[in-house]
């Protein structure tokens, strides 16, 4: 699909949300104070059906961001190849509807790709925090992986052809193998993102994650040590 352009626009940043109303204006808020110049950068969040307050949260910021609504649930990997079509800047980073980042986060990771034509995404450590944003620990992204805070070269995403939408868990464990075929991640040290732990987590259903775990490793045909990529994933 042909992006269509964005101008001056440096960084695309995509936040799938379904039923985050209690979340979203935290993550928003985050996004929206970032000290990269707001002229070089967008949000696009993609409403996936909610059936909360989470498109009247998301009103409060109209004049901030961009939303397309999805009439009905359709998954996240969906919904964030929804996002990935509508971007309009050659770097895109994904963040999720729940979690929040610190306020050099776009700067310093596309401030990376920029001076490392070579490096075709870098990824940021994290703090997982608790639904009070206590930190309980820093973690290293090389170590535990997580779905987001991970900035990519939007040409390469569609090469590879996006997420495959019949992911519904593991989806970026999924994505991340065949972005590895290709090409490589690279680590910032810095902790910007904050990953958040609540009981609500997708990856708390160790039932469905199990059986897409299964589905990872028949599409995959994965080794034991491969399993733990991603385990951190939503």
């Amino acid at each position: 699909m042909t992006q269509e352009s964005g101008g001056g626009l440096k960084v695309s940043v995509i936040v799938a949300a379904f039923n985050q109303e209690r979340f979203i204006g935290r993550c928003l808020r985050s996004l929206l104070r970032q000290t990269l110049p707001h002229e070089q950068y967008e949000v696009v969040v993609v409403n996936d059906g909610s059936t909360d307050r989470t498109g009247y949260a998301l009103e409060l910021f109209h004049d901030s961001i961009r939303v397309v609504t999805n009439p009905k649930n359709r998954g996240l990997p969906a919904s964030l190849n929804t996002g990935l079509q509508a971007a309009r800047a050659p770097l895109v980073v994904r963040v999720d509807a729940d979690d929040f980042v610190n306020a050099h986060f776009l700067t310093v990771l596309s401030l990376y790709l920029d001076m490392n034509p070579d490096a075709d995404a870098v990824a940021c450590d994290y703090l997982l925090i608790d639904d009070n944003e206590q930190t309980l620990e820093r973690v290293s992204c090389a170590e535990r992986p997580i779905a987001c805070g991970i900035m990519f070269r939007s040409t390469q995403l569609f090469e590879i052809g996006l997420y495959d939408e019949t992911f519904l868990r593991h989806e970026e464990r999924e994505m991340r193998i065949r972005f590895e075929h290709r090409y490589s991640i690279r680590r910032l040290e810095f902790p910007l993102y904050r990953y958040r732990r609540h009981h609500n987590n997708i990856t708390n259903d160790t039932t469905e994650m199990d059986r897409f775990e299964q589905q990872l490793v028949r599409k995959h045909g994965l080794q034991p040590a491969q399993r733990n990529l991603g385990r951190e994933s939503s």
